[in-house]
C-alpha cells in the first residue's frame, strides 16, 4: 500500500514510513497495518474537509500511533491469550511514550498530541487522559475508528482477521461510546478503497485450499474461529445494550461538531 507524499512532506514521511514497518513487524502483524490505518483515515480527513496541515498531522500520527508499544518491548503484546490486569494496566502507557518517541523521531507537536490522544473514547472512558466528545481532536478521533476497523479485519496472533460485515457492525455498536458516531457514518460510508478490504477473505482462502491427506488425518480441520468483540481481540467491557448505542448515537448527532479548514 504505497503512500504518497508532498514534496515537503516526503523526508519526514518516508522516515516515519520506516518507523511503521517496524512497528508492525514487532506486534507481528502478517500484513502491513499502520500505513493501511494511515490510508483510511486520510480518506477520512479527506471527507471532512482537513487543511492539508491537519491531514498531514493525521497520516503522520497514523504512521507513529503505536511506537509506544515498540518502546515498551512487552511480551504480551504479541501473546495469545487475555491480558492480566496489570498488562493492561501497564499497556495504557503505551500512548504518553509513543507521544515521547514522536518527538524523539521529529513529529512536530500536533502529531504529537494525535499520538498521545488516539485512545481516547466519546464516552470518556479512554486513556491516558480520559477525554470526552469534542474534548478530543477530531483527528485523533479519525485514528480511533480507522485503527478499529483496521485492526478487526487483520489477523493477529491471539485471533483471526474479522469480516468486513463484523467490523462494520463493531463500529456500529459502539458509536457513541468509543467512536465519535459523526466519523462512524463518515467511515461508513467510503467506497473504492481497497485498504477497507478484509484479509479474513485472504484467510478463508488458504483454509479453502485441499489439504494433504496426511495431514488432514493427523490435524483434522480447523476449528471455526469467531473474532472477538473487541477490536484488540482481548476481553475488554461487554458490548453495550442497543438501545443504550442508539440514544447515546442520537444525543451525540444533536449537537454535531463544525470542521473549520
Amino acid at each position: 500500500m504505497a503512500i504518497e507524499f508532498g514534496e515537503r512532506e516526503r523526508p519526514a514521511g518516508e522516515a516515519f514510513l520506516r518507523l511503521a514497518r517496524a512497528a508492525d513487524e514487532f506486534e507481528a502483524y502478517e500484513h502491513p497495518h499502520a500505513s493501511r490505518l494511515a490510508a483510511l483515515a486520510d480518506a477520512l480527513a479527506a471527507h471532512f474537509r482537513l487543511s492539508r496541515a491537519d491531514r498531514t498531522a493525521v497520516v503522520f500520527a497514523a504512521l507513529l500511533h503505536d511506537l509506544g508499544e515498540v518502546a515498551m518491548r512487552r511480551d504480551y503484546i504479541g501473546r495469545a491469550g487475555p491480558l492480566k490486569a496489570d498488562e493492561r494496566i501497564d499497556l495504557q502507557r503505551h500512548p504518553v511514550i509513543g507521544e515521547q518517541e514522536a518527538a524523539r523521531a521529529g513529529a512536530d507537536r500536533a502529531v504529537q498530541l494525535l499520538v498521545r490522544w488516539h485512545q481516547e473514547w466519546w464516552s470518556g472512558a479512554g486513556y491516558p487522559d480520559a477525554l470526552r466528545g469534542e474534548q478530543i481532536p477530531l483527528g485523533a478521533r479519525i485514528l480511533r475508528v480507522a485503527d478499529a476497523y483496521a485492526a478487526l479485519t487483520d489477523a493477529r496472533p491471539w485471533r483471526p482477521a474479522g469480516t468486513e460485515a463484523e467490523a462494520r457492525k463493531h463500529l456500529t455498536l459502539w458509536a457513541g461510546l468509543e467512536f465519535d458516531p459523526q466519523v462512524v457514518r463518515a467511515f461508513l460510508s467510503l467506497e473504492g478503497l481497497a485498504e477497507l478490504r478484509s484479509y479474513a477473505l485472504a484467510t478463508e482462502a488458504k483454509a479453502e485450499r485441499p489439504a494433504e491427506p496426511e495431514a488432514e488425518t493427523k490435524a483434522g480441520p480447523p476449528p471455526e474461529h469467531k473474532p472477538e468483540p473487541e477490536h484488540d481481540g482481548r476481553p475488554g467491557p461487554s458490548e453495550p445494550a442497543a438501545e443504550e448505542v442508539v440514544a447515546a448515537g442520537d444525543a451525540a448527532g444533536d449537537n454535531p461538531w463544525k470542521v473549520v479548514s
